[in-house]
């Protein structure tokens, strides 16, 4: 990454300076990759610290910060309320980065705000959540949370500003920074998860100044009624869906903890680390691609490019698939000790990536849901995925243990989907996936979920790895078609 160099003379730091021209803007698949190469650091720092985590904390240490991080990610949706997406939208419309500025200096009141008030009220809800007398976890979660919604809010504007070197050098302070002082806290003071999160709120608050250093909030968006009303109206619906959101993607642990305990919610998380990696680039991906979408005025073009990126995406999703679930035996032992028992998890490990099919479908439909300001069908589709999520859980993993949570995510992720397709409005014209790219995604889910049956000693999980590293010359062959087709769904005047 430290080969890309940035654009001539990008624009300045707070001075409102109009996005690049197209001309400047390479394909989503060039430039916006290196974006999401970028924002997909915590996935690295994650599979560098995870095992030592899982080796220092123990199934139960390793399950009660999951269930932090449960907690983290609600609050980060509560302190941005939507602003992070909804100032690409407003940018875009504005043509310069005042109105978004604005929007981050309000974010930011708003995300010590949501901090304070979070903390004053954990005596209410931390023991609720089976978190006892671990107050010290509790409050760093809190605080751990404020500077990480802010930086989110500052990086969606270095997204859409296209300041690649700004953007990456706040993401690596947030990411690889973080991680690091977390870790180094837990080694140096106390093998504990209170440790590492009290660690990770020194490293998200260095990231929070070189982020606002770069961008130069304007407080002023505070007083200014009419941006903010107008973001709230498009953002409060997100915000309702990332809520959701935070359901589908952890309520399951806080399920899991309370039927069958933190030393199982650790086993889950171990799992689910393998198998979302692949859905968390899809997403990033995505996000990478928002303020290009977002840019494209005619929407018969709009449609047709979302529609090529989610058919890219979904025949690129298909070897990785296959290449995660036939890895997944060799990563299970190398992130857990055998004390988590990682030869149990291989089914687990499937349905989490497979979860992923109907997550890129989604993110079409979101994206153009985002794009006409229509984000109320988005809170309606998560908050039913949401209830059938709880509903799944509850019902098959007292029966079924951590494969049910897994199952319950595919179920309610496919839910999500289907409801967003069916409340797209009338103008939204997005064009149906080929059968053909349906075909290939069936051959190598059925593929992959037929391995799962294969023995997993030593012989078969080296036989197993070296199969995994043959889809890799496939990936890349689909990241370059990709990369050629996207670009062909672009006017001249957008490459």
């Amino acid at each position: 990454m430290s080969a890309v160099v940035e654009p001539a003379s990008p624009p300045a730091p707070g001075t409102g300076a109009a996005p690049a021209a197209p001309s400047q803007r390479p394909d989503l698949f060039g430039r916006g990759a290196v974006y999401a190469l970028v924002a997909a650091l915590p996935l690295v720092s994650a599979a560098v610290v995870s095992p030592l985590l899982a080796h220092l904390l123990g199934p139960a240490g390793l399950g009660l910060m999951a269930s932090a991080l449960a907690v983290h990610q609600v609050l980060a949706v509560l302190s941005t309320a939507g602003l992070d997406q909804t100032l690409v939208v407003q940018r875009a419309e504005d043509g310069h980065d005042r109105g978004a500025r604005r929007l981050v200096g309000a974010g930011l009141v708003l995300s010590a705000t949501t901090a304070v008030l979070s903390g004053l009220t954990a005596p209410l809800w931390a023991p609720a959540l089976g978190f006892g007398s671990a107050t010290s976890l509790v409050l760093a979660t809190v605080l751990w949370t404020a500077p990480t919604a802010a930086t989110s809010l500052v990086l969606a504007l270095l997204n859409a500003q296209d300041r690649l070197r700004a953007f990456t050098a706040a993401s690596v302070t947030s990411t690889l920074g973080s991680q690091a002082a977390g870790l180094a806290a837990v080694l140096l003071l106390e093998r504990s998860a209170q440790s590492y999160a009290w660690g990770v709120v020194v490293g998200q608050a260095v990231a929070l100044v070189v982020g606002l250093v770069a961008v130069r909030p304007d407080l002023r968006g505070v007083a200014d009624h009419r941006l903010v009303r107008s973001a709230v109206v498009m953002g409060l619906p997100l915000m309702l869906s990332g809520l959701s959101g935070f359901v589908l993607n952890a309520g399951d642990r806080l399920v899991v903890q309370r039927l069958l305990g933190s030393a199982e919610v650790g086993r889950y998380q171990v799992a689910y680390t393998v198998g979302y990696l692949a859905v968390t680039l899809a997403v990033l991906l995505d996000q990478a691609w928002a303020a290009r979408i977002a840019g494209v005025r005619d929407e018969r073009r709009r449609w047709a490019l979302i529609a090529a990126s989610r058919d890219h995406l979904l025949r690129f999703f298909a070897p990785v698939v296959l290449g995660v679930v036939l890895g997944a035996p060799l990563a299970l032992r190398v992130l857990a000790p055998s004390s988590f028992e990682p030869e149990g998890l291989l089914l687990v490990v499937a349905l989490v990536v497979l979860s992923g099919l109907p997550v890129i479908v989604s993110l079409a439909t979101t994206r153009a849901l985002i794009t006409v300001r229509r984000s109320r069908p988005l809170a309606v589709a998560a908050v039913l995925a949401a209830v059938v999520n709880t509903a799944v859980n509850l019902a098959v993993v007292s029966r079924w243990g951590l494969a049910g949570a897994a199952a319950a995510t595919v179920v309610a992720f496919s839910v999500q989907a289907l409801v967003q397709r069916v409340l797209l409005p009338r103008r939204v014209a997005l064009p149906r996936t080929p059968l053909s790219t349906w075909l290939l995604v069936a051959a190598c889910t059925a593929a992959a979920l037929a391995t799962t049956a294969l023995p997993q000693d030593p012989a078969w999980v080296v036989a197993r790895t070296a199969a995994a590293l043959a889809c890799l010359p496939w990936l890349w062959v689909a990241l370059r078609r990709a990369q050629r087709g996207t670009d062909g769904q672009l006017a001249p005047s957008d490459r």
